[in-house]
């Protein structure tokens, strides 16, 4: 094999690899978890005890919505500070990363708000 095959096999080859332990992870996870509470179940137990830390949000697609509002701020102010002078790449990926998390920090007042 020559470098120009071997270096079209390295991205097939690493992205093989990344799918198959994610798969493995994951394949894992669920078959524990399966065994647990099937063996709880043979105890006689409830198995509602793995549902207690399980609080499910109340408004999922206010809490999507409030992240892609405040990634797309973050896009447009990306936009101004390349054109003041910053780094394009810097400028895009730093304002999208905090005005998004900025929007997710906005979601948890809010909700916490509700909640009350």
């Amino acid at each position: 094999m020559d470098t120009g095959q071997m270096s079209m096999l390295i991205p097939i080859i690493s992205t093989v690899a990344f799918f198959g332990t994610l798969f493995g992870i994951l394949y894992i996870y669920y078959s524990t978890r399966n065994k647990e509470r099937l063996a709880l179940i043979e105890k006689g137990i409830d198995a509602s005890i793995f549902n207690k830390g399980a609080q499910s949000t109340g408004y999922p697609a206010l809490k999507i919505g409030m992240l892609f509002a405040g990634a797309g701020i973050g896009i447009l102010a990306g936009y101004f500070l390349s054109k003041a002078g910053m780094l394009e790449v810097a400028a895009y990926f730093s304002m999208i990363l905090f005005f998004g998390g900025l929007g997710l920090v906005t979601y948890y007042l809010i909700e916490k708000k509700i909640m009350k």
